[in-house]
């Protein structure tokens, strides 16, 4: 996300929520970046799906080696196929979603570098085609790789249990509760979304400082 669109965000945050506003004091300025590599951040999304971030990040970095040095690309991963990808760690299920993205991409069914050009809706019907794609990950694209600013992912669990703690609430907010407070971030939803994450982020380093 450009650093223009940040500062933009972050000032409407402040003046149209006051409770968001006292958090970005505590948390300092958005350092929400775009990743270049589209393809790769897709393929890191399928990974992480329901295991660890250690054992995703094990299993990704085996996929890196066998595919140099070219790297992680369309080609590289159809290469491997199915058994070089199963020999890197992968589920049956997983490799499926690889092999399906890989070849979309490779025939241009799904175009990666074009999809800027299109709106939010148009880019999550086209990547939700893809088996292992859901609404959650293509908003992951949506944020990280296209840089829009005013995504809401309403499905996040760290999102929704930030809030609960930002926001002081009883329990755990629910889709219209969180929607209901997420109206007010717009059109720059996405920086109040990664202020939700970097609570997590700081509320670990926080921990982790006590433990010491």
């Amino acid at each position: 996300m450009k650093r223009h669109i940040r500062e933009a965000g972050i000032a409407h945050l402040r003046t149209a929520d006051p409770i968001m506003a006292a958090w970005i004091e505590r948390a300092g300025p958005c350092l929400l970046q775009r990743r270049q590599d589209r393809f790769g951040a897709l393929v890191r999304a399928i990974l992480a799906q329901q295991i660890s971030a250690h054992v995703a990040k094990v299993i990704r970095m085996r996929i890196a080696a066998r595919c140099k040095p070219a790297g992680i690309t369309p080609a590289s991963i159809l290469r491997l196929g199915e058994k070089g990808l199963r020999e890197c760690g992968c589920s049956r299920q997983k490799i499926a979603y690889l092999l399906d993205l890989a070849g979309k991409v490779q025939s241009g069914e799904l175009p990666l570098n074009q999809l800027g050009r299109f709106s939010d809706a148009v880019v999550i019907e086209r990547m939700i085609a893809v088996k292992g794609i859901g609404v959650w990950t293509a908003q992951m694209f949506l944020i990280f790789s296209l840089g829009r600013p005013d995504v809401f992912p309403h499905d996040d669990l760290a999102v929704r249990t930030a809030m609960q703690r930002i926001y002081g609430l009883r329990k755990l907010p629910d889709k219209t509760r969180m929607r209901k407070i997420a109206a007010k971030w717009s059109p720059y939803a996405t920086v109040g979304s990664w202020y939700c994450w970097r609570w997590h982020y700081l509320e670990g380093a926080y921990k982790k400082s006590n433990r010491r």
